[in-house]
């Protein structure tokens, strides 16, 4: 097979690739990216392999960078762009799952490609456009079936994460494993266990947001990978009740963490500690534990002011997009609008200052004036009180004195 026109994305990498062959070497186009070029998807990252070793690669070129260098890459920096160009190799054994113990440069490209994870993942593009297909990955993008290249109880034994790997392209592509590879899986899934959180992390949100979800998250299920997940292993039903959400792909990955926890059921002290397990960031993990009551709200009310207003904006437009997988019609620009005619958008906005207080009450600085500003805050939000001084002031001395503090 050959390409009928290289894509843009090739064609600026091409001068790499005439650099390579001119001095003697082999060069292709290499990984995700012809997948993607194949399937007419948008490519991400070009990917360069070649039988150069990381030496002759840095001799040809004038910038280099060494970003992987033990492994064999090496970025080659041009005036448009940088290129990662590994040499070919092979791998020896993998004592932790994880890391081969030794790798080893070649001149074979055949000997690269087979160790590789899938065999759609195992394609190569020369500089003529010219497809190189050597374990018949081509038969598989068309039947749309993933399969690990050669054995695969050996691939997954190599790099265990590799399992997640294939559960996310079920996920993204809409592809069914093929069948001795999901038994590989279903076999080998406790080696996860020996691959570190923030590594199945990475994986795991590209399953969730996949737009073929249902099938990568059933799969993940069914071959029991999920029990080796962080925070997951009683909560089979619950991730099949996620996958059973009839809904385009999920935009962000705070959404599908959010549609994640709501169906999992965890209570609301619970969600740090189970985002912590997955070594979240933090931000993220603050905007999810407001979004997960926020969306139980709304699934049952209407937005008002004041839940409104403590979400945010932002936040509440998210949550709001989330009714499209509850069968319900969501109204973003609704909430846009009903958010700017908000009397006041953060405590700053009172006309009220803590300063005000103290001058207008002889007390000294202590809680009670955050109490008075919050409840302000709250009356203003709900249009009980209007934004004034003369109005506010008039609320704080009823509050002072119906609660007085000293």
């Amino acid at each position: 097979m050959k390409l009928d026109a290289l894509p843009i994305e090739f064609q600026g990498a091409m001068p790499i690739l005439r650099e390579l062959q001119g001095a003697g070497y082999e060069a292709y186009y290499v990984g995700g990216s012809v997948r993607d070029i194949l399937l007419n998807k948008p490519i991400h990252d070009v990917d360069i392999a070649t039988s150069a070793f990381p030496a002759e690669i840095k001799q040809l070129f004038r910038r280099t960078i060494d970003v992987g260098i033990q492994h064999g890459t090496v970025m080659v920096v041009t005036k448009d762009a940088t290129y990662e160009v590994t040499t070919f190799r092979t791998e020896s054994t993998y004592q932790d799952f994880r890391r081969p113990d030794h790798v080893e440069f070649v001149r074979s490209l055949k000997e690269d490609l087979k160790r590789r994870d899938f065999t759609i993942n195992a394609l190569a593009v020369g500089i003529d456009g010219e497809v190189i297909d050597l374990f018949d990955g081509l038969s598989d993008l068309r039947s749309r079936k993933l399969r690990a290249v050669g054995n695969p109880y050996e691939r997954f034994h190599e790099d265990a994460l590799r399992m997640m790997r294939g559960l996310r392209f079920i996920s993204q592509l809409g592809f069914t494993l093929e069948p001795e590879t999901f038994e590989a899986i279903r076999e080998y899934h406790s080696l996860l266990a020996k691959i570190s959180v923030e590594r199945i992390n990475v994986e795991f949100v590209k399953l969730l947001m996949g737009s073929s979800r249902q099938a990568g998250v059933k799969t993940f299920v069914e071959s029991e990978c999920y029990i080796y997940c962080p925070g997951l292993s009683n909560y089979g039903e619950a991730l099949l009740r996620f996958a059973d959400l009839i809904g385009p792909a999920i935009p962000t990955e705070k959404q599908a963490w959010t549609l994640l926890i709501s169906m999992l059921g965890l209570k609301q002290d619970q969600i740090k500690s189970f985002m912590k397990e997955w070594k979240c960031s933090n931000q993220l993990i603050k905007d999810v534990s407001q979004m997960v009551p926020a969306l139980a709200f709304r699934l049952s009310h209407e937005w008002d002011n004041w839940n409104l207003y403590q979400v945010g904006r932002e936040l509440a437009v998210s949550v709001e997009y989330l009714l499209i997988y509850f069968g319900k019609k969501p109204n973003q620009a609704k909430i846009r609008l009903m958010y700017q005619n908000l009397p006041i958008h953060n405590l700053k906005d009172l006309a009220i200052k803590g300063n005000d207080l103290i001058q207008q009450f002889d007390y000294p600085k202590g809680p009670w004036i955050n109490q008075v500003l919050r409840g302000m805050e709250r009356e203003v939000i709900e249009k009980n009180l209007p934004n004034e001084q003369e109005a506010l002031l008039n609320f704080a001395q009823n509050f002072m004195e119906e609660e007085p503090h000293g």
